[in-house]
């Protein structure tokens, strides 16, 4: 009898630890890491009469996975290292670069942080982060679409436009639009 009083004692005692024991969805997030090489961020200025083409690599960052969702990140972006990819080329990077755009030399790099990342559903989600820029930050909000998201790797992508007068970038006010479409290409590993 005094074993069956033990065993059952000790049944509800570990049935009372296993029900209060909050249960952690997805455990701690998982870094993985950015693929520099296959990663950039495109934009398209545009001004009366046409647009320039072009994008900015991506450094370096990491993105945050848990319960196979992307949860967080941060970002390094190649400021100095613009490229142009019409045939304003060059020209056009060096103006880029200058203070009354991007300030290269004074600011060598942008950041990206991500606050909160809200799924509509398995592959679309809205992320909102921080974007520092040109010594600028501020907080912006865009829609991605998660392509994939593995044990060993994540693919997200994002169309959106950005305000560049929101960092300072007033060159060309009236000539140059304002807003500059933006394409985000993400690829991170383990």
């Amino acid at each position: 009898m005094k074993k069956v009083f033990v065993a059952c004692a000790s049944l509800v005692a570990m049935a009372s630890v296993v029900a209060f024991t909050p249960v952690v969805k997805g455990g701690e997030p998982v870094n993985f890491s950015v693929d520099a090489k296959n990663s950039k961020v495109d934009f398209s200025g545009s001004k009366k009469g046409g647009f320039h083409p072009g994008y900015f690599a991506v450094k370096e960052g990491n993105v945050a996975v848990s319960g196979g969702k992307i949860v967080g990140g941060k970002f390094t972006i190649d400021v100095a290292g613009v490229k142009v990819t019409d045939g304003a080329g060059e020209k056009l990077e060096g103006h880029l670069k200058a203070p009354d755009f991007f300030d290269a030399a004074k600011f060598t790099d942008a950041t990206f942080e991500i606050t909160s990342v809200n799924y509509s559903d398995a592959n679309n989600a809205q992320i909102t982060g921080n974007l520092t820029l040109k010594g600028v930050k501020a907080e912006i909000k865009f829609d991605a679409k998660i392509r994939e998201v593995s044990e060993t790797k994540v693919f997200a992508e994002a169309f959106f436009s950005l305000d560049r007068t929101k960092f300072g970038i007033l060159y060309g006010a009236g000539m140059v639009s304002n807003d500059v479409q933006i394409g985000v290409h993400l690829f991170a590993g383990k």
